[in-house]
């Protein structure tokens, strides 16, 4: 059966669970301030699509897509479970969010995550798929704590922002 992603409800008990892991790995390792993860109401907001990652039928990640405007989406509750993690199932899941961006004719996606040691692989991991730092956007401040990065998409592929 392999790894399939697709549009999911976060009220399912499965994905309520892997949430309230993110949330509460969020709110271990940033101080109370700094915590943009949403709650399950904001990932109800139909500006947000969610999507889940189930391998062999088995819940192993999460993650969204926030429309900000017609050109512009955000990466939201990106969280893959302990047991798959370092499997490919992150930047699967990613790469997935992209395409369906590029599909809806975005021509950025943005996120935020954390600056502390605890999200240095997610860093990575965007790294690797071509987002690059870029300043606060939508809600977001500068922070201590808060690492925006951002990918542009063109011709059905990723570009980094360095073409713009």
């Amino acid at each position: 059966m392999g790894l399939l992603i697709r549009v999911d409800d976060p009220r399912r008990d499965d994905i309520q669970a892997v949430l309230e892991q993110h949330l509460a790995f969020s709110r271990m390792v940033t101080p109370a301030p700094g915590v943009h993860a949403p709650a399950l109401e904001g990932l109800l907001d139909p500006a947000v699509t969610f999507f889940s990652a189930r391998l062999d039928g088995e819940l192993v990640g999460v993650g969204a897509l926030k429309q900000l405007d017609q050109t512009q989406a955000e990466v939201k509750s990106m969280h893959t479970v302990q047991s798959a993690r370092r499997r490919g199932i992150g930047e699967a899941l990613v790469e997935y969010l992209l395409s369906v961006a590029t599909d809806r004719n975005y021509r950025r996606v943005s996120l935020e995550t954390g600056t502390m040691d605890a999200f240095s692989p997610a860093r990575a991991l965007y790294a690797k798929l071509g987002f690059t730092p870029c300043p606060p956007f939508g809600q977001y401040v500068d922070s201590p704590t808060s690492a925006c990065m951002t990918i542009e998409l063109g011709s059905g592929v990723c570009a980094t922002n360095d073409k713009a």
